[in-house]
């Protein structure tokens, strides 16, 4: 072949193929100063190496035992992503992670991201990490690296898809749940509204209603879309200090499953729990979603929170002071019910 025979022609490229590494070394610069404001006591190294480096000794450990914990947000991507209004499902994806981990005790310590989309908008992905590192300052955890995958053809226009992935510790011989019996009571933390669960059947009531994203809430302010999107409460420093208070014995974040699967993760073999419905109020939102899907109130308790997003398996004798303690940090706390002999919940009364 004679250099004439490459007149005109060029060589393939990745960003020829569909991948721009120079925006994703965009994003990376645009992003490190909100990564940096989630620094915290044990954090070596900030983004852009092969991996994050994080000091147990540094955060105050002596005898630690890690826990880790990754979840994703499910398909309330599709709202943020058929509204634009994506930087909450960042806080989504942290609260997700973090919420779990101090139910085994941990206090979270770092968190990694996984974004993954079919074209980079660089737009899209910052609002998305900058929501991810608001999340963990609010945790007081670490945003100490992530990855950003950009597939051509494994994803439509505007579409992604997130993971993540946090890590905790405790010192040895902390672990919760621990010590859970009959008589224990059930403190309720409320929720912030749908959290970050049901959403496929949320998406099939909102079509069988004939609403918009954008149409006026019908059980609040702003439009719907914005409304469902609120994000998933953070309860991991409030949590941390009734745990450190005295008293805890476990706690259940009110996940997939509900109330009904939830609860009964944190108890031993032979005890049950009796939930009181009338202990608390419906949130508008489930009523909402309730009525207009004509969903059971099973059903409800076990897609949904209900209004419930984190239970508190505490002593007897600690129920008040705890309760108190956690009204002083802001949560809306109410007794549940209580732990007894048996197995599985028991409901009793109904949900209003």
């Amino acid at each position: 072949m004679t250099d004439a025979d490459n007149d005109g022609r060029s060589g393939l490229t990745y960003a020829a193929a569909g991948v721009d590494i120079d925006a994703g070394n965009a994003l990376v610069e645009r992003i490190k100063p909100a990564a940096r404001a989630t620094n915290r006591p044990g954090v070596m190294a900030g983004l852009g190496g092969f991996g994050g480096l994080f000091d147990l000794k540094a955060a105050g450990f002596t005898d630690p035992v890690l826990v880790a914990a990754t979840d994703g947000v499910g398909t309330k991507l599709r709202i943020a992503i058929d509204t634009g209004d994506v930087r909450g499902v960042g806080v989504d994806l942290v609260a997700m992670c973090v919420n779990d981990l101090i139910c085994q005790g941990a206090e979270p310590l770092f968190f990694l991201d996984y974004f993954a989309t079919g074209k980079l908008d660089t737009d899209q992905a910052a609002d998305v990490i900058e929501g991810i590192a608001s999340g963990c300052a609010a945790a007081g955890c670490a945003l100490i690296g992530g990855e950003t995958a950009e597939m051509p053809g494994m994803y439509g226009a505007g579409d992604f898809d997130l993971a993540g992935f946090a890590v905790g510790a405790m010192e040895r011989g902390t672990a919760l749940p621990a010590g859970v019996g009959p008589g224990d009571v059930l403190l309720g933390l409320a929720s912030d509204g749908v959290h970050s669960n049901g959403f496929s059947l949320v998406r099939r009531i909102v079509e069988m209603s004939g609403l918009g994203w954008d149409a006026p809430c019908p059980f609040g302010d702003g439009s719907l879309g914005a409304a469902l999107l609120t994000p998933t409460r953070l309860y991991v420093r409030p949590a941390l200090a009734a745990i450190r208070a005295g008293g805890v014995h476990g706690l259940a974040h009110i996940t997939g499953g509900g109330l009904t699967e939830n609860l009964p993760r944190v108890l031993p073999e032979g005890c049950g729990v009796e939930v009181d419905l009338s202990a608390w109020e419906l949130p508008p939102v489930f009523r909402w979603l309730a009525q207009t899907g004509g969903v059971a109130e099973p059903e409800l308790l076990k897609t949904f929170n209900a209004g419930i997003g984190l239970v508190l398996v505490v002593d007897a004798a600690r129920a008040d002071a705890l309760s108190d303690q956690l009204a002083q940090a802001g949560e809306e706390v109410c007794r549940l019910g209580h732990v007894v002999e048996g197995q599985g919940v028991r409901y009793e009364g109904r949900l209003v």
